[in-house]
């Protein structure tokens, strides 16, 4: 993130600047994403509470401290303050929840926004999944839902596109079917709560010789590891339940790269299904 972006951001943005080009380990990721989840009030809690929060040893924290430049937790935890102590920006007061709830669903598209000003990522990353024949697509428990969204579309541009929405040991299977079918790459929708059994998947379609890109909810979360390609969008915590606003348009996003990948194969499926449709007449409108 550079200068001009990281000036008016949220804190969100703020820490995810702190991590920027830093390697981590997975156990530093998960401090990392815990930070990231508690951007509110992790600047104000100890490295043992810190530890506990991300399910870490103490010493962990400490490492995570020096590995971000710090001398230790102490000096990490001042320029934490420092980066989440403004507090959020734009109109809240007199605001009800629900309100404000969409107002930061609003923030995380405009923080989209800003990301995709990298077009040669999203770019690379429709040039891959366009050219695996076939298209697995994993979306496991909350994510099942954008992972057939995303297909339903993408099946009209692309010949062979496979669901996997469904855990246990068949899903190792269908991944390792798809490889041996051709399939050079898998879409994956990570999302909390990361269902361990998305990260398994995740790892098989590695073993399976299968490039990932995965579209979730931070550059920290514990996809990262598996993944050849993280593309992120925030997830709304206000509510209840989770809001998936930001990953689905950036689903949208990654299918018109696609499309863009390969645009004459794309018109041509388009015709015919709209050829197919008008003969069926399957729209009224």
């Amino acid at each position: 993130m550079n200068e001009t972006a990281t000036i008016g951001a949220g804190p969100t943005d703020r820490l995810l600047d702190l991590f920027h080009g830093v390697r981590l380990t997975p156990t530093q990721r998960r401090i990392a994403h815990c930070l990231v989840q508690h951007a509110g009030s992790v600047a104000y809690l100890s490295a043992a509470e810190v530890a506990d929060l991300a399910g870490v040893s103490q010493p962990s924290v400490t490492r995570f401290a020096v590995a971000l430049g710090h001398d230790g937790y102490p000096a990490l935890r001042r320029r934490l303050r420092e980066l989440t102590g403004t507090g959020t920006t734009g109109p809240s007061g007199g605001e009800n929840e629900l309100q404000r709830a969409v107002r930061a669903e609003i923030a995380n598209l405009d923080r989209l926004a800003g990301q995709l000003a990298d077009r040669e990522r999203i770019a690379g990353a429709g040039a891959l999944l366009a050219a695996s024949r076939p298209l697995p697509v994993l979306g496991l428990r909350a994510a099942a839902p954008l992972a057939a969204y995303f297909a339903y579309f993408a099946a009209k541009v692309h010949p062979d596109v496979r669901v996997l929405d469904t855990g246990g040991s068949l899903l190792t299977d269908r991944l390792e079917q798809a490889a041996v079918a051709g399939a050079d790459a898998l879409l994956a929708f990570v999302l909390p709560r990361y269902p361990r059994e998305t990260l398994d998947a995740l790892r098989a379609a590695r073993d399976a010789g299968l490039r990932v890109v995965a579209i979730t909810d931070s550059p920290v979360s514990p996809a990262t590891e598996y993944a050849d390609l993280v593309l992120p969008a925030a997830v709304g915590t206000d509510l209840v339940f989770d809001l998936h606003t930001a990953p689905m348009a950036l689903a949208m996003v990654v299918l018109q790269a696609i499309c863009d990948a390969a645009p004459t194969d794309t018109q041509a499926r388009l015709e015919a299904f709209e050829a197919s449709a008008a003969r069926r007449q399957l729209f009224l409108g």
